[in-house]
Formats: C-alpha cells, structure tokens, sequence
C-alpha cells in the first residue's frame, strides 16, 4: 500500500506539492489562533437558534462543539477546505483535464488566505462550500451522470441552501445542467425531477423545523427588505418620483459612503429603522414600495451598481470597496479579533461548551498577516481568465461531438454555478466573504473551458489535416468489385469508340516478327454478350528468344483482336 501510495504521489507530483503546503497553512491557523475565530454573526448560531439565519449550519456545529468545543469546529472546517481540494482535483482530472491545470485550479484553495481565515471562524461558509463541491463532483464524476447522483447532488444543494439561504438559486444551474447533459427529453425530465427532488427534501424540512420552532413555515425570518439597502444605494433621489411619504427613505450620498449598504439596513440611526411609517402601513411595506419604485424608474442604475461590485473580485489587488463591509474582518489580525459590545474576549471564553479565554501566537500570527496582504490571494485577473475560458467552453455546446459534449456540459455546470451564487450575492450586497465560492468554482470552471477548447481546437486540425489523406486512402482500402458487364454505349461506338476501352480504335503497334498494323475500323464493332470459357490448360512458357530482325516488318491485314 506504502509503494502504491508512493507511485500516485510521485505521478501527482504538483498537486502533492500544493496539498502539503495547504496543510501546513491550515494547521499554522489551527495552532495561532484558539480556540477558533468568533465573528458578529457567530452569535446567531452560537446562541443555539437564530431566527435570522438558516438552521443547516447548526447540523455540524452542534455536535462538533459538544465533543471537542470551538477547536475541533475549526480543524474539521480546515479539514473540508483539504477534501474540497482532493475532489476538485480528482474530478478534474477524471474529466481529461491536464494534471497541471488541475493542479493549478485545486492550488487556489489550498493556498487562499482569506479562504483559510474563513476556514478558522464560526461560520457557514466552509460547509457551504464544501455542498457545493460535492454537488459539482457528483454530476461531474461521469460523462453520463447516473439518476442517483443527480438525486445525491439534489439533496446536497438543498443542504447547501439550508447553510446559507443563498444557495436556493443553485438548483437553476443544476437543472440547466440535466437539461444540456441529457439526449433524449425523457431523460431531461427524470433527471430534472430527481435534482429537484432531492433538493427539495432539506429545505422543506428546514422550512418544517423552523415552523414547529417559531410558526413561521420558511428558512429564515429575516426582514424581506434586505434589497433596501441596495435599492438606497443605488437611486438618484434626485430624480427619483416618490411620494412624500417615501422621501426619507432615499439617503442622500453622504449618508451612503458613511453606512455602506449593510448599514443601511442594520443601523438604528440609518434612514429604514429610524423610519416613521405612515398610520396604517409597516416598514416592510414602505420599505418594498421604495425598492419597486427604484427598480421600475431607475432599473440601469441599479445594475450598474451590482456590475460594479461583481468586477470588483477581478481587481489586481484585494482591497476595501467603498460603501461594503470593511474587507479588515476578513483579514488575519496580530491580536484577537473582537466586535464590540457583542463579541469580546469574555464572551468568547463564557461560550459553552466549547469556549475558553482566546489566545494568539504572535509570531505565527504575523506571519499569517504577512503572507495574507503580500499576494497570499488569488489575483482578480487569473479569476477573469477563468470565467473567460468558462464561458467559451460553455459556448461550443452547439459545435461540440458526442465524445466531447460531456465536457462542455460540465463548463455550463460550473461556470452557471459560479456565475449565479456570485451575481445574487452581489445583488444584495458585496462583500470580500461573499466572493470566496468563486475561489472553488471559477478556477474548475476556467480549467473545463480550458480544456474544451484546446480539444476542438485540435480535433478541427485533425480534420483538416486528415480530408486528402483519408479522400487518398478510400480507394485502396475499398474491397475490389466483381468484374461487371460494360453498358452499351451508342453514342461512343457511332463515333468509332470501343464500348470497353472508350479509346478510338486505331492501328495498333505490333512486335517483331508479328504483322503490319491493323487498320481501323470504320463499322461499329458489336459487344459480345456470350461468356468467354476460361481455359484450364497452362500455357506453355516460350523459352526460345525472339530474334531480333533488321527489316521493317509489313503490315498483315487481320481481324479485330475485339471481336467476338
């Protein structure tokens, strides 16, 4: 087992290389920071039940934190972002991918810093990456996806749902997926179904929990005007028609850059909860007359503003975008983190169980920050490379062949994958937290593309290559016909043509010794149709030489050697 071991390192030299460096990243965090990092809203799933965020998350934090406290928390989400890496690899590579590229695509998560920052902090967001590799894994692993694996991958999106409510757009990719993946439309529908399905099992039984808990049939209970936030920020109150009963909801900008869109919907002071709403209506239903007046007035503002925050992850360098939440808390810090008044040094050693006083081992700690704001990143146009190569893989679904559509199906699984979770977070709000999916699906996605595309591009050099020698083999490699009757030819032997040879029947040349040329022919020389018996008797070899003559011979009249 030792030398098998050692042969399939050796010929995976470069992940090898890349795996073990993630695994002494990862246990360098483990052993700087104790006993786990403990962000704002770890309090919501801390506190047992929040009614604020979906309950998946506390499917593994709960019984992680009862047998070993925040520590064993924090390894096991160390030990998801390893396993993302193994399978992203082995999909990949199962699908015809370049070890090197695999390789390459598998680095960006090992070696991340803001990945192993996430990583180490209470939070959802490792798990819920780690659902959606499995799901991504599972429809990838074959060319043909079996029907369970899309059921399998169905109920680990739902999970992945049930981790972070935006992980409910991921069925759209799925599906599109079932529907390019499949030939026949019977398939696509079975194969649609069972995605949905298995999708469909956790979040109704989310939904179901939260009911019994609290009465409300949902995942989560948090305010519908969460696009506030972004619908303020993006107007032009100057210009925007509202009532005067709506006027102060829409901030004027120095109230923007000073909140940010999450405070403008969290902070007390901010213009939606310091909101006096008329006799009769609620802050809800002011708060979604605002937003469709935005959208329906000033709809291309409002997507300037999400394509502006989406091309911030393809910036060169990570830094704080205005008005989002400071990129800081995503960062390594020398000293332990805290957000006053909620979360400090006492409420992270009062945790129970699990909890105890925080500590940090400076020099590792700097070392951490060092790597993490001197280019331990992935850089934003290796991103854009990616979600370029992703779509053009994407595009050749139309001009791929059977034993290649398998590998533009998975591109458009990918890349839609990457491209919706993206673009819904940004909707709402951008935030450096939000952008690390992008760190497990892009980087596949760009190495799918990669590879789709180089595969067209040297099966149309074959092609092209191959037209004259293929067009110069078929006659030789086609079997030899029986020999068959010539047609009659009227026309050819009215103008003196022989209905075998469609040459013109002339004098013939004739050998020493032999007799003059035969005259032509001027009269059509009827086709036989009897058979001509094939003699069995050899014909006796002449041994004797021709002798040579120094006369000219004469012409001796004969008949046709043609005729019948």
């Amino acid at each position: 087992m030792r030398a098998a071991a050692a042969r399939t390192a050796k010929r995976h030299w470069l992940f090898t290389i890349v795996l073990i460096a993630g695994l002494t990243l990862r246990v360098l965090t483990q052993i700087a920071y104790s006993p786990a990092l403990v962000y704002i809203d770890s309090d919501r799933y801390l506190r047992g039940f929040s009614a604020q965020e979906p309950l998946g998350y506390l499917a593994l934090l709960w019984p992680l934190q009862h047998a070993g406290g925040l520590a064993v928390v924090a390894a096991v989400q160390h030990v998801l972002g390893l396993a993302m890496a193994c399978v992203l690899y082995a999909a990949l590579t199962r699908r015809g991918v370049w070890r090197w590229v695999a390789a390459l695509a598998a680095a960006l998560v090992l070696l991340d810093a803001y990945q192993l920052q996430a990583e180490q902090t209470i939070m959802p967001d490792a798990m819920f990456e780690a659902l959606i590799v499995a799901a991504a894994a599972l429809l990838l692993w074959r060319q043909r996806p079996a029907a369970t694996a899309f059921g399998l991958a169905g109920l680990a999106l739902g999970v992945a749902a049930d981790a972070r409510q935006v992980g409910d757009v991921l069925i759209v990719p799925a599906l599109a997926f079932a529907l390019v993946c499949c030939v026949r439309w019977r398939q696509r529908l079975v194969q649609g179904a069972l995605v949905t399905a298995g999708f469909a099992v956790p979040v109704l039984a989310c939904m179901t929990t939260e009911y019994l808990v609290s009465g409300h049939f949902s995942t989560t209970q948090r305010n519908t005007y969460v696009f506030y936030g972004r619908a303020a920020a993006a107007a032009d109150c100057a210009t925007l028609r509202l009532p005067a009963s709506e006027r102060s909801l829409c901030p004027p900008r120095r109230v923007v850059a000073a909140l940010g869109i999450d405070g403008l919907v969290s902070d007390p002071a901010g213009p939606l909860l310091s909101y006096r709403p008329p006799p009769g209506m609620t802050i809800t239903a002011m708060a979604n007359r605002f937003e469709l007046a935005v959208l329906t007035q000033q709809p291309a503002a409002v997507a300037g503003a999400v394509g502006h925050d989406f091309l911030q992850l393809f910036a060169l360098t990570r830094e704080q975008v205005p008005g989002s939440t400071p990129i800081t808390r995503w960062q390594f810090q020398t000293s332990y983190p805290t957000y006053p008044p909620l979360i400090t040094a006492s409420y992270v050693a009062r945790i129970r169980p699990g909890g105890g006083a925080p500590s940090v081992i400076r020099p590792l700690a700097v070392l951490l920050r060092d790597y993490q704001l001197n280019g331990g990143y992935t850089p934003g146009p290796l991103l854009s490379v990616a979600v370029v190569a992703g779509l053009a893989g994407a595009c050749c679904l139309g001009a791929a062949r059977r034993e290649h559509k398998a590998l533009v199906s998975a591109c458009v699984l990918t890349t839609g994958m990457a491209l919706t979770v993206l673009l819904v977070s940004d909707a709402f709000e951008f935030s450096w937290r939000y952008q690390l999916p992008a760190l497990i699906l892009l980087p596949p996605a760009g190495a799918l593309g990669f590879t789709a595309l180089t595969a067209r591009i040297m099966l149309g050099r074959m092609a092209w290559r191959g037209r004259p020698a293929a067009a110069r083999a078929a006659p030789r490699a086609a079997p030899r016909a029986a020999p068959r009757a010539a047609p009659r030819a009227p026309a050819a032997e009215q103008a003196g043509l022989s209905p075998h040879l469609s040459l013109p029947v002339t004098s013939l040349p004739v050998t020493e010794g032999s007799a003059a040329p035969i005259p032509a022919s001027t009269a059509p020389i009827p086709a036989s149709t009897a058979p001509i018996p094939a003699s069995t008797a050899p014909i006796p070899a002449s041994t004797a030489p021709i002798p040579a003559s120094t006369t000219p011979s004469s012409p001796i009249p004969g008949p046709s050697p043609w005729s019948a």
